[in-house]
């Protein structure tokens, strides 16, 4: 009876700890943190006290903003096949106990990237705000919501160039700029594909009101497009080699023709295939710079 009991407690704490990842979307954290240490190393990082901070801080982070997000959306959250199964909508965890997790996160969060620098702890801390009380709110009202939510979604990369250097220069910016225009086809692609599903919360976020249509696929094309000339940028202002050059034209070329089948077709087929291709191109493109780098 004790080995049954103390079977189902460690079942029961599992589960919890499940709930929690889903909670703070620990995968899409993820990729969150590998731009920001693609920053990191581009700068010029190293292995020390400053790479567990940001690391750390940047998980917690985007997870106090993930799970924010999730108790403002709860309601919406049981609307949708795919969020449906949430600890908050599913009713396997409380709004109170949501909240002080991502509390405790965020707090925690901003304490280890103030341990970086002042400017690291500002960008955490707009990243948080930005995402919770712009974007989120924004998401039932207009498709700008997605503009508004590419701010702080190309924080990252911007954090871990601030990390090293504790200042804003032309390298922060140019991080910035690549995983800002990269937010576009990267977010329409997944709103094209869950996009009945986004319906039935009243989300509308693909750039045309006709939704999945030409128009729609037009302008994602267009940004796909428009990451051949800024994802050389690092090499036309020598941050980095001719190899950036050649792999990041290449790498371009190779998403903006994913972008270019979707416009033709209209299929979510093609759409998912671009969904997919940014989670690729992204730490391709950004660890290339690291690699490519240009010494001073």
């Amino acid at each position: 009876m004790l080995a049954k009991d103390t079977a189902i407690n460690k079942e029961i704490s599992v589960s919890k700890w499940k709930d929690y990842v889903l909670l703070l979307k620990f995968r899409l954290a993820t990729l969150v943190v590998l731009s920001a240490i693609a920053g990191y190393f581009f700068a010029e990082g190293s292995f020390d006290i400053r790479f567990f901070y940001l690391v750390a801080g940047g998980f917690l982070i985007t997870g106090s903003s993930n799970g924010f997000n999730q108790i403002l959306e709860r309601d919406l959250d049981k609307m949708m096949n795919r969020t449906a199964n949430r600890p908050i909508p599913s009713g396997r965890m409380s709004v109170t106990e949501a909240f002080v997790v991502s509390f405790v996160c965020g707090v925690v969060g901003l304490l280890l990237l103030f341990q970086l620098n002042y400017f690291a702890g500002i960008l955490g801390l707009l990243a948080l705000v930005m995402y919770v009380f712009l974007y989120t709110p924004l998401k039932r009202i207009t498709p700008w919501a997605v503009f508004v939510g590419a701010f702080p979604g190309a924080i990252p990369p911007m954090l871990g160039v601030v990390a090293v250097t504790g200042e804003f220069n032309l390298l922060v910016g140019i991080m910035f700029l690549i995983q800002f225009v990269w937010q576009f086809p990267h977010f329409w692609a997944i709103a094209w594909v869950l996009d009945d599903d986004y319906a039935r919360a009243g989300f509308s976020l693909l750039p045309s009101k006709g939704r999945k249509n030409k128009a729609s696929a037009f302008q994602i094309m267009a940004y796909s497009f428009l990451m051949i000339p800024v994802g050389i940028l690092p090499w036309f202002l020598d941050f980095t080699g001719d190899l950036s050059l050649i792999l990041g034209t290449i790498s371009g070329l190779w998403f903006f023709l994913i972008g270019y089948r979707l416009y033709l077709n209209l299929e979510d087929k093609a759409a998912r295939t671009l969904m997919f291709a940014s989670f690729i191109y992204l730490p391709i493109i950004q660890f290339l710079y690291v690699f490519d780098k240009v010494s001073p």
